[in-house]
């Protein structure tokens, strides 16, 4: 079933002025209740396979046979992206095509991945939260320091920004100046059922830390890479795909990864 909405051009400048505004948007109770509970039970038979750990599936290949299939091929959907886009790079995107990405928090796994701070390769990214923990402190929140960068001209200028700022040393000292008080980032509690929309490129974002004992899903869909065909673009994304098929092999039985480059 397609995402509940109605598609106009007033949804989206009104999406694309909060984003600007507040750093990210909401889209409420587009995920029907019979869509939500149906990712759930895919969701959950893929992390029996997982033996309770974390793991990630990049692309359509790995994710073809869910519901999600049939949210990143449907044309509003698509259209509401790609004006978006236009909208944040005042220019049409190079490419319509929608990247999508399941990923499932948990266990001790899950914890190690968290508060791992990144831009996206895509402009915009779009979440729907499938599994998101209510109780105790580590839940798993989403934390956006919005709108940090504009996009860039200099594919090299992106590549060496996203190095030094996606790499442990630096991860550890932004974690160290939360705590103090000194980086304060927004905290966004996110509801399952809305689909949430930020500028993924220009959003330095991360997942607060989750309990072991919790799950903490969500189906993202990135759209519109202001560098796509670049050599840079191109190793960036086979790198991050080589790392988490190599996570998700860890509990075997995994489906091919995707080809996408």
């Amino acid at each position: 079933m397609p995402l509940s909405f109605d598609m106009d051009e007033q949804l989206v400048q009104r999406l694309a002025d909060e984003i600007d505004t507040n750093g990210f948007a909401r889209l409420s109770a587009a995920v029907p209740e019979a869509d939500l509970q149906q990712l759930r039970a895919w969701t959950d038979e893929q992390a029996l396979k997982h033996q309770g750990e974390y793991f990630a599936y990049h692309g359509e290949a790995m994710l073809g046979d869910s519901l999600l299939a049939s949210y990143w091929s449907d044309p509003r959907f698509r259209s509401l992206l790609a004006r978006l886009y236009k909208h944040a790079a005042h220019q049409e995107a190079a490419s319509e095509r929608i990247f999508p990405v399941l990923r499932c928090v948990q266990g001790n796994q899950g914890q190690r991945e968290s508060n791992s701070f990144h831009y996206d390769a895509s402009l915009v990214t779009a979440l729907i939260p499938v599994f998101i923990p209510t109780e105790g402190e580590e839940r798993g929140d989403l934390m956006l320091f919005p709108n940090l960068r504009r996009v860039r001209g200099w594919v090299l200028f992106n590549v060496i920004e996203k190095a030094l700022l996606q790499n442990k040393f630096t991860r550890n000292w932004i974690i160290k100046g939360m705590q103090r008080q000194w980086l304060k980032p927004y905290i966004l509690r996110l509801e399952p059922g809305n689909v949430y929309f930020f500028w993924g490129y220009r959003t330095l974002h991360a997942n607060k830390a989750c309990s072991a004992d919790v799950k903490r899903a969500t189906a993202l869909f990135h759209f519109g890479d202001p560098h796509t065909g670049s050599l840079a673009t191109r190793l960036i994304l086979r790198i991050n795909q080589g790392r988490a098929r190599r996570m998700s092999n860890k509990a075997g039985n995994q489906p091919p990864a995707s080809t996408q480059g």
